[in-house]
């Protein structure tokens, strides 16, 4: 599934073809989706003006006078801006065409993603109750050593938790995890400041970094050019299990943790 880069990297491919742009019309091949697109998607943007393209944790939100799309990639997604004179795919199950003579097409072989509406003014369910934004001065090693007080969950699975901070998917708390020295068994509740101070350095150096690389190619994501990402050929321990560590050369190991599959080094993630 796309994690937070790769949303982000979308989310800045698409915005120049979007903002400013008029929906014209709604063209949908495929109304059931993760969920079936509801008729409010097409009362609120068919001859409204895009105002803005926004992301919130891993979806994202454009913006019109009447509320705002809600759009998620979910594991196969990828939304593209094209002529709209370009054949279609056999998976193409949604057109926004635009007055540019442009349109923005979903494609989602899988079909778990979605295409939902927000109201002016609401909330919608999906987006009630999220943390705070890793990239945002909210989160910060203190609000993590905070939050975890008390939690014996291991502290992986509480990084996960889209409730403390959003967008820290599997991949991206691997890595920050190795890189903060952290073991990603360790009960949440026993990391140190110190520590978190540092994870959340991590979480935050590793996640900008990663959106200036493109993101992760795995499995089908690529941008909205088409250009895969190209992160993933500098990933310590994610998905390298028996490979030796770059920093000491112990093999990697992997284990599961919330059904997660989970990459550490045991000898530079002791604690």
């Amino acid at each position: 599934m796309p994690e937070l880069p790769e949303v982000e990297t979308t989310r800045r491919g698409l915005a120049p073809y979007l903002t400013g742009r008029r929906v014209v019309d709604l063209e949908i091949r495929q109304p059931r989706l993760r969920w079936p697109i509801p008729p409010a998607l097409r009362a609120g943007l068919v001859g409204r003006r895009i105002e803005a393209v926004r992301r919130r944790a891993k979806y994202l939100l454009v913006d019109t006078e009447a509320g705002s799309a809600l759009l998620h990639l979910g594991m196969s997604g990828m939304l593209r801006v094209l002529p709209a004179a370009t054949p279609l795919g056999a998976h193409d199950h949604v057109d926004w065409r635009l007055d540019s003579g442009q349109v923005l097409r979903f494609t989602d072989p899988r079909r778990f993603g979605s295409q939902l509406w927000q109201p002016l003014g609401e909330i919608h369910p999906l987006l009630a109750g999220l943390g705070p934004e890793p990239l945002s001065d909210a989160f910060d090693g203190a609000l993590l050593w905070h939050r975890s007080r008390g939690r014996s969950a291991a502290v992986k699975i509480f990084l996960m938790d889209q409730a403390i901070v959003v967008g820290v998917g599997n991949i991206y708390a691997s890595e920050a995890l190795f890189a903060a020295g952290i073991d990603p068994r360790q009960p949440a509740g026993r990391v140190s400041r110190a520590r978190y101070d540092a994870l959340a350095g991590e979480v935050r150096r590793i996640l900008e970094y990663a959106i200036t690389r493109g993101g992760t190619t795995l499995r089908d994501f690529l941008d909205p050019n088409g250009t895969p990402g190209y992160f993933e050929q500098e990933l310590n321990v994610y998905g390298r299990e028996g490979e030796p560590c770059r920093v000491c050369s112990t093999p990697i190991r992997a284990l599961r943790l919330g059904q997660r599959n989970t990459f550490h080094c045991p000898v530079c993630q002791r604690r």
